[in-house]
């Protein structure tokens, strides 16, 4: 429980970051939809497949470009 506390968490701040929140949930769901699809044929409707998909690609880029913006902020 930790890890994933540390995960969502920036370093140095104590509050959960919802960004982060909503990618990794997002990233579960992308992946549960994967295994249904691929092991109990289940079909996932292909565009909730890349709308979801997109959201994980979206919170990953602005979580990343949150991480650049703060050390050029601080030079």
């Amino acid at each position: 429980m930790n890890f994933i506390n540390k995960m969502l968490t920036s370093e140095g701040e104590t509050y959960v970051s919802s960004k982060r929140v909503i990618t990794f949930l997002a990233f579960v769901l992308l992946a549960i939809g994967f295994i249904a699809e691929l092991f109990f044929e289940k079909k996932v409707n292909p565009q909730t497949y890349e709308v979801m998909m997109y959201i994980v690609i979206g919170g990953l880029g602005f979580t990343t470009s949150e991480k650049f913006v703060k050390k050029t902020e601080n030079k």
